[in-house]
């Protein structure tokens, strides 16, 4: 098995998909998690790549958020589609990465994507809100390498 794939234990997993489940009770935002072992390419680029791999960007608000993390260099971005960006500021993003890079510096990896998830839940829900017609349109697993 690679790296991505014992990076989380089954219950870490479940606790992770468990906060994308709970954040996404408050918004039709889409949020996953994407884990892999290492990448050549900027973290950000590869992210973006990642995001439509998973083809996050098919849902009907262009709203998904994938949390992206290359395990071997510690590395980690979060992508949003352009539905988000067209409505948020530029550093909309800035508070979530802060509070998952200060628990990822503790090494407190699952709780930082716990933590990340749960921020990102709170922003998407003031522009993308729940409604009693939202679809969960994407999977709420966590993926590893591709």
């Amino acid at each position: 098995m690679s790296k991505a794939a014992n990076f989380l234990t089954q219950q870490q997993e479940q606790q992770v998909i468990n906060a994308i489940l709970n954040a996404e009770k408050n918004t039709s935002g889409e949020i996953r998690v994407h884990i892999e072992k290492s990448t050549t390419k900027k973290t950000l680029d590869r992210a973006k790549e990642v995001f439509y791999y998973l083809k996050m960007d098919e849902t009907k608000a262009r709203n998904g958020v994938l949390f992206y993390l290359d395990i071997k260099d510690k590395k980690f971005a979060i992508f949003g589609d352009k539905g988000i960006h067209q409505k948020v500021p530029t550093d909309f993003w800035d508070s979530t990465k802060d509070i998952v890079l200060a628990e990822f510096k503790k090494n407190n990896f699952v709780h930082g994507l716990i933590q990340g998830i749960n921020e990102a839940g709170k922003q998407l829900k003031a522009y993308f809100p729940y409604a009693k017609n939202t679809i969960n349109e994407l999977p709420n697993t966590v993926s590893k390498g591709i």
